[in-house]
């Protein structure tokens, strides 16, 4: 008997040093293209090794998601499974980095230096959580330059809400309010997301958007209660985000292509018209604790349903933002694009210094 003969298929993901833990849970590489290689090969034998046994590993998908067990990096898994949760997580991944630009453009522009180290520490934030996501897709097999060059060359989507400009402060707290608040009603039953290595880095994600959401909640509070200037600064933020915020659940459950595949394999646990609802019946009564009217003149209590009627977003004007025509596309790839170039230099120094250093190890051992 080989050593392939005694391993288990759940032993088949290669040990490769170049893995790192990152936040305790997720499984990061130093290198992404060895990881890559590495995941699709063990992937590829955990396949060999369930055929050589004679056991259906469909069946044992389908069981892990009957039970609630996560699928691992190692585990076989089907290709659009595979392939959803690369688009979904890269997709959310690009989200969170090009979302550090609307308000990244009011550092230097805070009314105060509390607000503005605030401010930074949010933005810092919103970097790590693009890390932690990379990184959770990378375990799929995907590099991480496939997956940048996708967003830089437009190819990759990312949430069309930041694709609309922040006018004044009153935006950054209507994002924080709005924008943050709306991800966190996504994100929290993403932390019981049938990928491991997904579920596990929202579990930190969804804690700091927690504090992101009180941090606009915060600004708005004090501009609602402010001045009369200050009040219609708050009102017009909500009069221009509303919508967009609206939109961010995505379409409706009749018209998304995705929402059925990922019910149905538990990557997400509610419809986008379920976490819609509930976002409204949510924000609707801390608007009116701000005495702000939310902009919507059908917007009414519906006693048998315990929730909001309201009106639906501009689905045409979704589409276009989507499809690189909103107020900001061309801005926000051109920003991504320049960060990317003028940051080469660093990623050329951390290579050269890892190859340094990796030569010293070899010649000391």
């Amino acid at each position: 008997m080989n050593d392939r003969d005694s391993m288990k298929p759940g032993d088949l993901l290669l040990p490769v040093k170049s893995f790192c833990r990152l936040s305790g849970q997720i499984i990061a590489p130093l290198s992404f293209e060895i990881h890559a290689f590495s995941v699709k090969f063990a992937y590829s034998l955990t396949r060999s090794a369930y055929m050589e046994q004679n056991i259906n590993f469909e069946d044992i998908f389908e069981s892990k998601l009957a039970k609630n067990d996560f699928i691992e990096p190692k585990d076989w898994m089907p290709d659009n499974y595979r392939k959803h949760l690369i688009r979904q997580i890269s997709q959310h991944a690009h989200s969170e980095i090009v979302g550090m630009l609307p308000e990244g453009n009011w550092i230097t522009r805070a009314p105060s230096l509390r607000s503005k180290i605030v401010l930074l520490a949010k933005v810092q934030d919103e970097g790590g959580h693009g890390l932690y996501l990379y990184t959770a897709a990378e375990t799929l097999g995907v590099s991480r330059d496939e997956l940048l060059d996708a967003l830089h060359t437009g190819k990759a989507k990312y949430s069309s809400i930041f694709n609309y400009p922040t006018l004044t402060w009153a935006d950054v707290g209507a994002i924080g309010w709005l924008v943050d608040g709306a991800a966190i009603m996504n994100q929290v039953m993403l932390q019981r997301s049938s990928y491991g290595p997904y579920s596990r880095a929202m579990v930190r994600i969804c804690k700091e958007e927690s504090f992101h959401q009180r941090q606009g909640y915060e600004i708005m509070t004090h501009l609602a209660f402010g001045t009369p200037e200050q009040k219609q600064m708050a009102q017009d933020a909500l009069n221009r985000w509303w919508y967009p915020t609206m939109m961010m659940f995505g379409p409706p459950d009749k018209d998304s292509p995705n929402s059925e595949n990922a019910i149905k394999w538990r990557i997400k646990r509610e419809t986008n018209d379920q976490l819609r609802q509930r976002f409204v019946n949510q924000t609707v009564p801390q608007a009116e604790y701000l005495g702000l009217t939310v902009p919507d003149e059908k917007l009414t209590w519906n006693e048998a349903k315990q929730g909001y009627d309201f009106s639906e977003p501009d689905w045409v004007e979704f589409k276009n933002v989507i499809n690189g025509n909103g107020p900001c596309n061309k801005q926000r790839l051109k920003a991504r694009n320049d960060a990317h170039k003028n940051g080469a230099w660093v990623r050329e120094a951390a290579a050269a210094y890892a190859k340094k250093k990796g030569e010293s190890t070899a010649v000391a051992a």
